[in-house]
């Protein structure tokens, strides 16, 4: 690893980040090749952290990112596994020991949606949603904790989502998951405190992503009406709570929902 030096990175807003907040500390983000994982890890890797980039399938997306990385002057992990098969996540933790050391920082972001109507879904659309979305943030944590109880700055960060709190129509099975997430989250936050072990989580609103770019324009028109600050929310606002949670600044935050959707729910 080179060594770390002060530096400004413009990111794509062409904003400046001077801050080296996450020095030295390590991260592990799921489903980080595209979208908001991506945004997070280099987010992070601005902010001094080295990544792990776990995806499942984006090589190409996850390489290149991995590139961005290591320019940043940070250490780039590239993993692919998926989160909802316990051994694959064991297997990467192994990996991620061999290749960079123990871990300060996760966060659970990897997630999948199979929207129908509830009367169409077929249990396989269940399921699937569920062994990523909520099996995949419990696997995660259930195995990278041992390195998470050894770390001065430990912190999980787990990524929600606004339909979660509120419910959507042909999302039973997503919101379900993502609803879970803030049980587990408000749980887990309880129990580890007193390891010094900082849980929370942030729930996005709609979000410009791959998720969204395939929603018909009638429908995104209709979304961002109901949205109080008329737009639509950016990969980037997500990445930057992120670092804050993950910072010495949110030390006496933990079992938190940070809401980040331009007002549409309150």
């Amino acid at each position: 690893m080179q060594e770390p030096t002060t530096r400004e990175n413009p990111n794509e807003d062409g904003l400046v980040e001077t801050g080296r907040r996450l020095e030295g500390r390590r991260a592990v983000v799921t489903g980080a090749s595209r979208g908001i994982g991506r945004e997070i890890a280099l987010a992070l890797a601005r902010n001094g952290a080295d990544v792990v980039i776990n995806y499942r399938s984006s090589d190409e997306d996850a390489d290149d990112l991995a590139r961005v990385v290591d320019e940043l002057g940070e250490q780039a992990w590239v993993y692919s596994a998926d989160v909802g098969e316990m051994d694959q996540v064991k297997e990467m933790k192994r990996s991620v020991e061999k290749h960079m050391g123990k871990v300060d920082i996760l966060v659970n972001n990897a997630g999948i949606n199979r929207d129908t109507m509830f009367s169409k879904m077929e249990e396989d659309a269940w399921k699937e949603v569920f062994s990523v979305n909520m099996n995949g943030v419990f696997n995660c944590t259930k195995v990278f904790l041992e390195h998470l109880e050894q770390s001065t700055y430990p912190r999980i960060i787990n990524i929600t989502s606004i339909v979660g709190q509120m419910g959507n129509v042909g999302q039973a099975n997503y919101a379900a998951s993502k609803a879970g997430i803030i049980g587990f989250t408000k749980s887990l936050a309880k129990e580890l405190a007193r390891k010094g072990i900082n849980v929370n989580a942030i729930a996005p609103g709609f979000i410009e992503t791959d998720m969204l770019s395939g929603v018909p324009d009638e429908v995104r028109k209709k979304i961002v009406s109901l949205i109080p600050m008329r737009r639509f929310g950016k990969p980037e606002e997500v990445a930057r709570a992120v670092v804050f949670l993950a910072s010495d600044d949110a030390d006496y935050i933990t079992g938190h929902v940070l809401n980040i959707n331009g007002g549409m729910y309150l």
